[in-house]
Formats: C-alpha cells, sequence, structure tokens
C-alpha cells in the first residue's frame, strides 16, 4: 500500500509541477507581449521575471518529485 501511495504521491506532485512551470511560460509571453495580450500582465517586464522564477520552480518540483528516494 506504501508503494502505491508514494507512486500516486509523485504523479500528483509532478503534474504540479508542469501545472505551475505552465502557468510561468504564459507569465513569460504575456510580459514579453506575445501572446494572450488581454490583461494587465500584458507589457510588463516584472511578468517575465515572475514566469521564469515559476518555470525554475515548477522545473525543479518535477525533477524533485522524480528522482527522491522512498
Amino acid at each position: 500500500m506504501r508503494n502505491v501511495f508514494n507512486l500516486v504521491m509523485r504523479i500528483i506532485s509532478s503534474l504540479l509541477g508542469v501545472l505551475v512551470a505552465c502557468l510561468g511560460g504564459i507569465w513569460i509571453l504575456q510580459g514579453l507581449n506575445i501572446a494572450f495580450k488581454v490583461g494587465f500582465m500584458v507589457g510588463d517586464k516584472r511578468w517575465v521575471a515572475w514566469g521564469a522564477l515559476a518555470v525554475v520552480i515548477g522545473v525543479s518540483q518535477i525533477v524533485w518529485s522524480n528522482t527522491r528516494q522512498g
């Protein structure tokens, strides 16, 4: 039962990492005024930095959840 729990939590953790990384990508695109040209983030360079940070956190979450032991 413990192995099933670990597998489910690893999948959920990876999906959350993917979600955060995708949101970060959207923030980067909006900050650079490339896509989704509606809203308060459009053209604001601060969202490029926040988006890059979110991508790093999301990718780190994916790597951590798939390389940890136990």
